[in-house]
Formats: structure tokens, C-alpha cells, sequence
């Protein structure tokens, strides 16, 4: 892990959002009558989870498909045992493939671009592209049908992702880090690919000091 600011959480999000990338709403609550009044204007069923945690999964640090102000409060005080300070995340719900993409930078060529099926399967099936950044839109045409899992992208049993939003995903990656090479790193998983387009639910990003 490259050395620098390690950004977390809504901070990271709305990093992402002001460069023009997609993000599930998100909203921080510091206690439950918080996390309620947020369930309540992002739209049930939401997510609540850690804000200071890198695998939040991993630490039970996840509620989702919460539907009432009771399950939302419910999930809060188990949460709280987890991360007894800060704001938690109470995030609308995202639905779709789960993709990764992920930057890294190399001592000898500099940023990378990596992307894959998201969630646990990036360590499990080891199925990822990588390009030096800056990419062009052919660049990330190939990065998404070199995959093993593109029929998966593409349409396999009756599913398929915007592929045209999904290059703009990557190119958006790309420029940001191109504007700001202070971003050492940068993992965004998941991200929920669908018809309509993709939406990023968990960043972690690190930033030159």
C-alpha cells in the first residue's frame, strides 16, 4: 500500500462525484434519530454501514435491505459496537453485476488501471485488466473484453451492462487521476453495473501527502 492520506467513507464518494463519476447517494448519521431522517430521504430499502473501515465486510460492518425506521435504528446499535465514534453510512441500495476498478501507481511506469468482476471475487478468480493511465475509449473497450467473465458483461443468460457507460467509467478514472496525480490509489468496489449504467457504493482512496 502506497504511503500518503488515506480517504475514506462519504469523504471518498464525494471525491468521485464532484469529477463527474456516478455514486450511490449517500448520507452520514452520528446517531440513530440520524440514520432514520437519512433512511428516510435517500428512500428505503438502504444500506448501513462502517465509515472508517477498509473491509467492512470482512468485520460484519454491513446492514443492508433495511426497510424500517426500527430495522435502520436496530442496525445502527449493532454498528455502533463495531465503530464506537465518527458517522456511520447509511446508503441507498445498489443493484446489478458487482465490477472493480482500481488504481495503482508503479515506481518504474507510473499509474495503472486495473478492472474485474468486483466484490469478493477480485482475490478469488484473479480475472483483471490493466492499462497505463492515461487510457483512450478503444483502451477501455479492450480492458472490459479481455476479461474471462466479458460474456457475463455482455449478455449471458439474459443479462447485460451498459458497456458504453462502463467505458466512461473507466475513462473517468483515468482523467481524474490524470487531473490529480496526487491519487496514489485507488480501489472502487463494488461498483453495480446494470442496463441503466453503473453506480460506485465503496471507494478507498490514498492521497500524496
Amino acid at each position: 500500500m502506497a504511503e500518503g492520506r488515506l480517504i475514506l467513507g462519504k469523504e471518498a464518494l464525494d471525491l468521485l462525484r464532484a469529477s463527474g463519476l456516478s455514486v450511490l447517494r449517500t448520507e452520514e448519521a452520528l446517531d440513530e434519530a440520524q440514520a432514520v431522517e437519512a433512511a428516510r430521504a435517500v428512500g428505503y430499502p438502504v444500506a448501513l454501514k462502517l465509515s472508517q473501515a477498509v473491509h467492512k465486510t470482512e468485520l460484519g460492518g454491513v446492514r443492508v435491505g433495511l426497510r424500517y425506521a426500527e430495522e435502520v435504528r436496530g442496525a445502527f446499535r449493532q454498528l455502533r459496537r463495531l465503530q464506537p465514534t465518527g458517522p456511520l453510512l447509511l446508503q441507498e441500495m445498489g443493484q446489478g453485476l458487482e465490477a472493480f476498478v482500481g488504481v495503482l501507481t508503479d515506481p518504474s511506469f507510473g499509474p495503472v488501471l486495473a478492472f474485474g468482476l468486483g466484490g469478493i471475487f477480485v482475490e478469488v478468480l484473479e480475472d483483471l485488466s490493466f492499462r497505463l493511465i492515461p487510457i483512450g475509449r478503444e483502451d477501455a473497450r479492450e480492458m472490459i473484453e479481455e476479461l474471462r467473465a466479458y460474456p457475463a458483461l455482455s449478455g449471458a443468460r439474459g443479462r447485460r451492462v451498459d458497456l458504453e457507460a462502463l467505458e466512461g467509467l473507466l475513462l473517468g478514472v483515468s482523467d481524474l487521476v490524470k487531473a490529480r496525480p496526487q491519487l496514489l490509489e485507488m480501489d472502487l468496489n463494488p461498483v453495480f453495473l446494470s442496463e441503466d449504467g453503473y453506480r460506485i457504493c465503496d471507494a478507498r482512496i490514498i492521497q500524496a501527502p
